[in-house]
């Protein structure tokens, strides 16, 4: 079964299509028209143009949540395989990531984690290939302003500031014009929003942006549910890592860069998590993009096919208890 999502054919998206739908499918029977984030002036402003689209279709917020995080999953596939992460190309990496979307059912209604993780994928797209392009001011500026654009959604994302600075060590010999250029790219979507307030006479609505929290239990009430839930996850990173020091070992130097770049990604991601206020229970979905790139790595241990073998089986038991959890 593992064989279907390893191999690269184009019929392995349908099959990735209907595992999504079948893994939220409570979400589709139970569906959620989401509401206004306090403080969170973009997402609802967002909000407002799909209501006056959608109105209390909560089944369509719902729908439209679950494409995107499948299109999320074939971008991530697309990253992995145009920048050579893994040996061979694969489907891997997306099922990991609507797997793991799946173990905690608020990751699958309509939320604002779902644009942050859209725009932190461009952004570290764009930066693994700082390296590949014979214009790197151009794809520095739009990586700084990807990053920049989804901190205005979300405060706490401002830590991402410290991506754009491991991008331009790893990726780049030092260049002040350059650095330059990264902090202009940075500044800018600040400057617009601050332009576009002052004339729409909204400035007020710029002193809720700066607001932090602490989340930790992401809402799952069971203590139990909560500690098995953690467990597993930690039981798939820790594959991912075992699995990743023997495969990247055999890659080139610009790969393993991509690595170390992807491990701080991850890192970042668990520090917003944490800072995220309690009150959006999607707050840890923003790791899940970083993890499931990781996590890949225990599925396509080429070297031990029962250690592969058995995180993937793992893995759909994982997925069932979750499920089961959620209910």
């Amino acid at each position: 079964m593992l064989r279907l999502f390893r191999n690269n054919s184009p019929f392995t998206v349908i099959i990735l299509f209907l595992f999504a739908i079948l893994a939220k499918i409570q979400v589709l029977l139970h569906p959620e028209v989401p509401g206004p984030v306090a403080g969170h002036f973009l997402y609802n402003y967002v909000l407002r143009a799909m209501h006056f689209l959608f109105r209390e279709a909560g089944f369509v917020y719902a729908f439209i949540a679950i494409v995107i995080l499948f299109f999320q999953s074939l971008y991530i596939k697309s990253i992995a395989t145009r920048h050579k992460l893994f040996h061979r190309y694969t489907y891997i990496p997306a099922f990991v990531y609507l797997l793991l979307t799946s173990i905690y059912l608020p990751f699958n209604y309509f939320n604002e984690t779902l644009i942050l993780n859209m725009l932190l994928l461009g952004a570290v797209d764009v930066m693994f290939s700082f390296t590949q392009t014979a214009q790197p001011r151009k794809l520095i500026y739009n990586a700084a302003f990807l990053l920049c654009l989804a901190a205005l959604f979300q405060f706490s994302l401002l830590t991402f500031f410290l991506l754009l600075l491991v991008g331009m060590v790893l990726f780049r010999p030092f260049n002040l014009g350059e650095w330059s250029v990264a902090m202009m790219g940075y500044i800018t979507p600040i400057y617009f929003l601050v332009c576009v307030l002052f004339l729409a006479d909204r400035f007020y609505l710029l002193y809720q942006w700066p607001h932090l929290g602490f989340s930790l239990s992401a809402g799952i009430e069971s203590p139990f549910h909560l500690i098995l839930t953690i467990a597993g996850t930690l039981i798939l990173l820790g594959s991912g890592v075992y699995a990743m020091q023997q495969n990247v070992a055999m890659s080139n130097i610009y790969v393993r860069r991509d690595w170390t770049a992807m491990s701080f990604y991850l890192i970042i991601s668990l520090l917003v998590a944490l800072l995220t206020d309690a009150a959006i229970k999607s707050a840890w979905l923003i790791i899940i993009p970083a993890l499931s790139i990781i996590i890949s790595h225990g599925f396509l241990l080429e070297k031990n096919k029962r250690f592969s073998n058995f995180i993937f089986y793992f893995s759909l038991l994982f997925l069932f208890f979750c499920l089961w959890a959620n209910k």
